[in-house]
């Protein structure tokens, strides 16, 4: 039986990319890079009120990273969608979907990372 959830993984093509997201557009911070044993490059990162890892891989060696439509996402609470969207689109990352009031009232939106990959935001109703 497990105990917890220590990181999700993700593969990307363009590693510097995919960190200037998550680091600057998501405001996640770096905590380790590596090179692991077979090669690939290792990024893992964590957002502030999280113990959860988020680890980005490149591995060339693997082939090209093809990201289908709706495959996965990531969820992170934002304070505010409005403001969030707001610097992301003056950093080139617009809200892709949204944002959309739920029926408990709580307000998410979507915005895709470099790769495809989609990334949840919600803002909890307070």
């Amino acid at each position: 039986m497990v105990n917890k959830l220590l990181h999700t993984r993700y593969r990307v093509n363009d590693l510097d990319k995919t960190v200037y997201f998550y680091k600057e557009v998501l405001g996640l911070s770096e905590v380790q890079r590596n090179v692991s044993p077979r090669g690939s490059t290792l990024v893992f990162f964590k957002a502030p009120q999280s113990e959860e890892l988020i680890e980005i891989c490149h591995y060339p060696a693997a082939g090209e990273v093809k990201v289908q439509a709706d495959l996965t996402h990531l969820a992170f609470e934002v304070d505010s969608i409005e403001a969030f969207a707001k610097a992301s689109t003056a950093k080139g990352y617009p809200l892709s979907d949204g944002p959309t009031v739920s029926g408990s009232g709580t307000r998410f939106a979507f915005i895709d990372g470099p790769e495809g990959y989609e990334v949840e935001l919600i803002e909890r109703k307070k």
